[in-house]
């Protein structure tokens, strides 16, 4: 891709991308407690990594952290700039597939509604279904939910638009009770790009998501189920992990850049050991340097991982 043309601009109108790059290098992962049991000082930590990891990579960060306290209610142990409106980019695969799900919820579609993917409709970025060389398979809601959120499939993106069109995808966000949470409508009804969040408002989804509030409870274990899989994204939170360790943390990365610099997004959910919703965390940084570089070298990505690391180092005890 020309180094002058943002990935936004290149897939037009219709998704931002998301890179998932398959790379697992990284820092050997530190001497670590179990990660059962909360550490003393565990936010303090989590602070302190957090601002040391946010000054080497450089850019302006918007962060919401959150753990459970002993009653099982989510609280803030890092608000960075937590209510600024940013490109969500693709972590907003997570708010469309929600809108979707809302609408299998609502007896209107199926996971098994098949639709035929289209020569025209096929974008490349990030996914897997132009690589394919040939189309028109028929493929189901269920399968292009799941490479939407496990390969970040731009091409998934427009299969979504087709059975839940713009208006309608922000129209249900709203009655969810986000504000800023929106894709961003183009003059095809069924087209968008992936619009707006804040890292309060994608805390909120992932936390309703997590504890089965959101959506139907089966709709939200379809979901978490794919990302969670360690099949998915590790060059960020993930990277320093057990493949154990990595199966209970649901994440999902977006990347692309703007007039500011490049952004580096991830956003997800932690869970303990006894199957419980832990911590929560919305990582959002913009302005940042190394444009083109969408691998696991790039330095907020080295930040992530790190941050991920001290995070499951940190989980409250269960």
């Amino acid at each position: 891709m020309p180094a002058h043309l943002s990935r936004r601009s290149a897939l037009g109108l219709g998704a931002a991308a998301a890179a998932v790059s398959a790379g697992m290098s990284g820092p050997a992962a530190a001497a670590r407690p179990d990660d059962g049991v909360a550490s003393t000082g565990g936010p303090r930590v989590i602070r302190r990594v957090y601002e040391q990891e946010k000054a080497k990579a450089g850019g302006t960060w918007h962060t919401h952290i959150a753990a459970v306290d002993p009653a099982g209610v989510p609280r803030p142990i890092v608000e960075d700039d937590a209510d600024h409106v940013t490109e969500g980019y693709s972590v907003q695969k997570l708010a469309v597939a929600a809108a979707v799900m809302d609408k299998i919820d609502r007896g209107q579609l199926t996971l098994g509604t098949k639709l035929d993917l289209q020569q025209d409709i096929i974008l490349e970025g990030s996914g897997i279904y132009f690589l394919h060389a040939v189309w028109g398979d028929e493929i189901t809601v269920a399968n292009f939910l799941t490479a939407m959120l496990l390969m970040s499939d731009n091409t998934a993106v427009r299969m979504c638009g087709r059975v839940v069109p713009a208006a309608e995808i922000n129209d249900i966000l709203a009655a969810k009770g986000f504000t800023h949470t929106r894709v961003e409508p183009v003059e095809n009804p069924h087209r968008f790009f992936l619009g707006t969040t804040t890292p309060r408002e994608m805390h909120d989804l992932l936390w309703r998501l997590a504890t089965g509030t959101l959506l139907a409870p089966a709709s939200c274990r379809f979901l978490l189920s794919i990302a969670r899989s360690i099949n998915g994204y590790h060059d960020g939170i993930r990277r320093t992990m057990s493949s154990e360790e990595r199966s209970r943390i649901a994440t999902k990365y977006g990347a692309d850049f703007n007039d500011l610099g490049a952004s580096r997004h991830e956003a997800g959910i932690m869970f303990g050991r006894d199957g419980k919703p832990k911590l929560t965390y919305a990582l959002f940084a913009e302005g940042l340097d190394d444009r083109d570089n969408y691998g696991s070298t790039h330095p907020a990505v080295q930040a992530h991982a790190v941050i991920g690391r001290t995070l499951l180092d940190h989980l409250p005890a269960g």
